[in-house]
């Protein structure tokens, strides 16, 4: 199995040490428009050899885009228009805009698209490690458009990272990602900038902030190249989730203000009954 990974950052270079590692992957070529990151990744054993565009294509059996979202909506097609019998997958997380983009293309049916829900606030190359993806969950999204074979040599392959797969169909995926993802990170971003703010009049503020405060604002550091074309492509489904989330914040600020203490109680007991979701 020879394997191209268009984007060597921390999901397409965690996916080529993972592959490699594993015996799914024999080789694995890297393309990437960054020259620096392409020779970064050879550095540190993450790819056998940088190639270009074309040539990624027509020598992968398995091409694996791991871009921002942006772009894999913009070099989808042309991917599509190069292979023949080669499987395409995506992991980008949103779905509807980037199955929208070859929707009625001739070779459909040899993209899978796909969404492995793990990550760190890291990117790049450097950020790329083993083992990211044991025990996670992946998404694989309107199966029913993707050839047989290709649907199953994808499956194989998260079943080599021992992955969880479940299957949605994209308008799904997008709604429920906003949820669990997608706000999260816009909360991380708002309190970073919030505590940035205070933090220029008070410049000790930072000796308090312990581990509560590090895993809240983690998400923080997150590359704003991948995630602000994230926000632009599920932007409705964002904004849905975000009216809600400023609804609830709002809550807590009038029962601050009113000194309703016993009712604040209550919503944090409501709150708590997220151990039945997330452990």
């Amino acid at each position: 199995m020879i394997i191209a990974v268009i984007g060597i950052g921390l999901i397409g270079g965690s996916l080529a040490i993972s592959l490699k590692q594993n015996g799914f992957a024999d080789r694995i070529l890297g393309v990437d428009h960054n020259e620096q990151h392409g020779l970064k990744a050879i550095e540190l054993g993450i790819i056998d050899e940088v190639v270009d565009f074309e040539a990624g294509i027509r020598q992968a059996d398995l091409i694996i885009l791991a871009t921002p979202v942006n772009v894999i909506v913009r070099i989808l097609p042309d991917v599509l228009d190069l292979v023949e019998d080669q499987i395409v997958v995506d992991v980008g997380s949103t779905k509807e805009r980037i199955t929208s983009s070859v929707q009625g293309h001739v070779r459909r049916g040899r993209f899978v698209a796909t969404h492995p829900m793990a990550g760190t606030e890291y990117s790049g190359p450097e950020a790329a490690i083993p083992d990211l993806f044991g025990g996670k969950c992946t998404v694989i999204v309107d199966k029913e458009q993707s050839d047989p074979d290709a649907l199953a040599t994808v499956e194989s392959m998260y079943d080599s990272l021992g992955m969880n797969i479940v299957y949605h169909q994209s308008h799904d995926h997008d709604i429920h990602t906003a949820y669990v993802s997608h706000i999260s990170h816009i909360s991380s971003f708002a309190l970073a900038l919030t505590v940035l703010e205070k933090e220029k009049n008070e410049k000790r503020i930072f000796e308090l902030a312990g581990g509560g405060f590090s895993s809240t604002v983690r998400l923080a550091k997150s590359n704003p190249e991948t995630w602000v074309p994230i926000f632009e492509q599920n932007r409705d489904y964002v904004l849905d989730v975000l009216d809600e989330h400023i609804n609830t914040i709002s809550r807590f600020r009038t029962l601050l203000i009113k000194k309703d203490f016993e009712s604040f109680y209550k919503l944090i007991q409501q709150a708590n009954q997220i151990r039945r979701i997330v452990n």
